[in-house]
């Protein structure tokens, strides 16, 4: 092959993206100028990007360009911030765009909260909204996507996401931040926007059910709550939430008494329902486990297997008299459509429950609850209430099945997508797991609240406390 035609074709393979269902599409213009800090050979920043510093001058960050990239640090003062800006034009509405960029972190207590790509909409110069959106990331290199243990993190970092411009958009403001890194720094050395396909959405169907039965059996419970099963198979749903102990309802049973292991009978049982519906089962079981008996609550995948349990933490008098034995783990589960968790009834009472499953990644928490989740009464927060706070507090969805009070489907901003309203049955949203939808001024809560968190002020959440409470 000649010199020439190996040179042209180089330069339409690079001219290409490849897409895994094996589509390609031409690679559209950078947007970013001047964008790769690491061989721009600079002493000082130049147009068209710009530094932006604190109205408080002593808290400002330095930023220079050095060899290796765009170096951020605050030796002197640990609560420091800064950031460079550069306003991209060219963005056309309604078409997706891959964000992208790598650094390195040296001895970063908290590189999500300190370390952060925002990119904000734009149209005739001004913002649509005022928070923007953060990229995700960092994505740390060899170490866990969560800060784990106290030590300060060093090493390289990476922010990746294809986000879609508003229709109303005409343009975007890119800034790389810096927050509190305490005494280290972060070196950018590259960030690039370009067009992209746009990405498919992540919609899922959501089930839960509402169904009490009474002078009923075990037995008897687990062939009414499969029939549910079979009404969301018919209503090709992708997961359904049955509610808390369905083999004790309306027995005259106790949990003690119908503890059985997991898996065992119950769970083959739901399990060859979800099989035959090809569905996520998500149930409330009572286990017993040696000598010890939990309340628990099972995840059957779409062939019947058990995915995964948790086990109920917060037990009120009526179990831990018995002698039902509290849980430890607060686990969460990978499935075909997104990461989801569960909780068992009195733990809604509790949030540091929803917060550890929303830090977990958790994007929807199922929980099978006895109740009791009624309406707002003589001015007091009754369930229905605390349910949407727990969903707006942690930008998940919350999907409750009860018996007293409403079955329901909870968005991330607290609003009721679907519920029983009084009658027995399968309810069910549609719901895009891709969408973010911002608060008024705050922006989007799922991105944002966890990394304007203070862990290092919450001592006193641990433990018991050291003075009585009332």
């Amino acid at each position: 092959m000649t010199k020439p035609l190996w040179n042209w074709l180089v330069a339409a393979l690079v001219g290409m993206i490849a897409f895994s269902d094996g589509r390609t599409v031409r690679a559209e213009e950078e947007l970013v100028a001047q964008g790769n800090f690491a061989s721009a050979g600079q002493q000082s920043l130049t147009a068209p990007w710009s530094v932006w510093s604190p109205e408080a001058t002593p808290a400002a960050c330095r930023i220079r360009p050095m060899p290796q990239g765009l170096l951020m640090d605050s030796p002197q003062e640990p609560f420091a911030v800064g950031g460079v800006r550069q306003d991209l034009k060219g963005v056309q509405g309604g078409k997706a765009y891959a964000v992208e960029a790598v650094g390195s972190a040296k001895d970063v207590k908290y590189p999500y909260r300190s370390l952060m790509i925002r990119l904000t909409w734009t149209r005739g110069g001004n913002p649509l909204h005022p928070a923007g959106i953060y990229v995700r990331g960092p994505q740390r290199e060899g170490a866990p996507s969560q800060q784990v243990g106290p030590a300060p993190f060093s090493g390289r970092l990476k922010f990746q996401e294809v986000l879609v411009a508003p229709k109303e958009a005409d343009g975007a403001r890119l800034a790389l931040e810096a927050k509190w890194l305490g005494h280290g720094s972060v070196c950018w050395e590259r960030v690039s926007v370009r067009r992209t396909a746009l990405p498919s959405p992540r919609k899922v169907k959501i089930g839960t059910v509402y169904l009490r039965p009474t002078r009923s059996t075990p037995e008897r419970n687990l062939g009414l709550f499969c029939n549910e099963i079979d009404a969301a198979g018919r209503l090709k749903l992708d997961i359904l939430c049955l509610p808390e102990a369905i083999t004790m309802v309306g027995t005259p049973q106790s949990g003690v008494q119908v503890a059985e292991p997991i898996p065992g009978p119950s769970t083959r049982r739901l399990g060859e329902a979800a099989k035959k519906n090809r569905i996520w089962v998500v149930a409330g079981l009572y286990e017993r486990d040696g000598n010890r008996v939990y309340n628990t609550a099972v995840l059957l995948d779409r062939e019947g297997r058990l995915a995964g349990k948790y086990r109920k933490i917060h037990l009120p008098r009526e179990e831990w008299q018995k002698g039902i034995v509290p849980g430890s783990e607060y686990p969460v589960f990978k499935t075909d459509f997104g990461t989801i968790a569960i909780q068992i009834c009195y733990d809604w009472f509790f949030p540091e429950l929803g917060t550890i499953f929303g830090l977990k990644g958790a994007e929807i928490v199922f929980a099978p609850t006895w109740g009791t989740t009624f309406a707002d009464k003589e001015g007091r927060a009754e369930g229905e209430t605390v349910f949407r706070v727990r969903a707006r507090d942690n930008g998940f969805y919350l999907v409750p099945s009860v018996y007293d009070g409403q079955s329901m489907i909870i968005d991330p901003l607290g609003r009721i997508l679907a519920a029983n309203q009084g009658k027995s049955g399968v309810f069910w949203a549609e719901v895009d797991l891709s969408r973010r939808e911002p608060l008024w001024w705050v922006g989007s809560w799922r991105e944002i609240g966890p990394r304007d968190r203070m862990p290092e002020t919450y001592g006193p959440v641990g433990g018991d406390p050291a003075e009585p409470t009332y």
